[in-house]
């Protein structure tokens, strides 16, 4: 007689929010790589479930909601709710995303409702990893303590998290991001450039960004700025959020909005970035920025501030391009090296692309998580 179908476990992932960026766009590319292996319930605690247009439709998925108090330290409301949740789910896994579900792993002490796994993608404009809040310090110290896992993305969190929240070191895992290579090695799309006026020639300052303040992106606007006017580029900014207006208005307080293309979000990122000549990252704070990676799998070279592992991400002979954040002339010349050396360029851009293809597979990181969300590796 065939073996009974196994029942799939039930995953519960808690995101602050489930709009676009990059701990939510990772989960789509795993719930869709791992197909009907689980059952997952997304709660997202501000009710923005954008992210999820991405997941599949083989993807066995459910949203959930409960009643969120805002509040700037944990709420003990929150909290009830929380543990309400999980009393009537009984998840096989309660997956937490970064600081904004802390009150999660308060719901799932001291007895636990499910084995739970915290993954820590980084901070805000509020915090860094050499600005911590030492409230939010003690509490993830307390706390993330209970938990099975702790997953960090770059080396910089890893060591955070055991010198500074004083995490067992044998419960903080390092697991890079991963990419799917030949999808962002695909040409640009001619109908894109051509509506976004990209279709001639001329040298291109591209990046893919959140428009939010931790992502400084008026710093690159100033950079761009601060180039040679008698250099023929334009600088690409794809993406949305708060920050829009201020950067159009830097741009036009600066005189050059005529040569600054701000192309919005773009579900395809892959659309546009063959036509970039160098990918640009201006901010404060990051850890393993997967727009880095789409970049490095395009073949292009990077010019970026040195936050979070960025320069152990990209190829040795890119690292020189990797500057202080404090320092907007460092930044513009390394800008200018490069759009003044296409052979230079090209050969960044080969090596990044093998790197990426060598160190930071898709499929390595659907299988690591796997292990994790399966219980092999807990």
């Amino acid at each position: 007689m065939p073996e009974p179908a196994r029942t799939p476990r039930h995953l519960l992932h808690v995101f602050s929010t489930f709009a676009v960026g990059g701990p939510q766009t990772r989960f789509v590319t795993l719930a869709n790589g791992s197909k009907q292996r689980y059952r997952h319930t997304i709660l997202a605690m501000d009710g923005n479930y954008a992210a999820a247009a991405g997941l599949g439709k083989d993807v066995d998925c459910s949203l959930s909601t409960m009643p969120v108090v805002k509040t700037a330290s944990i709420s003990p409301a929150n909290v009830r709710h929380a543990r309400r949740l999980l009393r009537d789910l009984r998840p096989d896994l309660l997956v937490s995303y970064n600081w904004g579900t802390i009150e999660w792993s308060l719901a799932n002490w001291p007895f636990p409702f499910a084995p739970h796994i915290h993954i820590e993608d980084g901070f805000g404009p509020d915090e860094s990893p050499t600005r911590q809040n030492w409230r939010r310090v003690v509490m993830r110290r307390l706390l993330l303590s209970q938990c099975e896992r702790i997953v960090v993305p770059s080396h910089v969190l890893h060591d955070l998290a055991v010198a500074r929240w004083r995490l067992r070191p044998e419960r903080v895992l390092y697991l890079p991001n991963g990419i799917d290579c030949d999808r962002f090695a695909a040409p640009p799309d001619p109908a894109l450039l051509a509506t976004l006026g990209l279709d001639k020639d001329g040298l291109v300052v591209g990046t893919v960004s959140g428009l939010r303040p931790e992502k400084n992106l008026k710093r690159l606007v100033r950079v761009f700025a601060a180039l040679p006017r008698d250099l023929d580029a334009r600088l690409v900014i794809v993406g949305d959020g708060p920050e829009r207006d201020a950067l159009n208005e830097e741009a036009v307080r600066l005189g050059i909005a005529h040569r600054v293309v701000m192309a919005g979000a773009l579900a395809n990122p892959e659309r546009i970035l063959g036509r970039f000549d160098v990918f640009a990252l201006t901010s404060d704070t990051e850890q393993m920025p997967n727009s880095i990676l789409e970049a490095m799998s395009a073949g292009l070279p990077v010019v970026a501030t040195d936050v979070g592992d960025i320069r152990q991400m990209v190829a040795p002979d890119n690292a020189a391009f990797i500057v202080p954040r404090e320092s907007e002339t460092e930044f513009t010349d390394a800008l200018l090296r490069l759009l003044r050396d296409g052979v230079q360029r090209a050969k960044i851009g080969d090596n990044n692309r093998q790197r990426v293809r060598s160190e930071y597979r898709l499929q390595a990181m659907i299988d690591r998580y796997d292990a994790l969300f399966s219980g092999r590796e807990m």
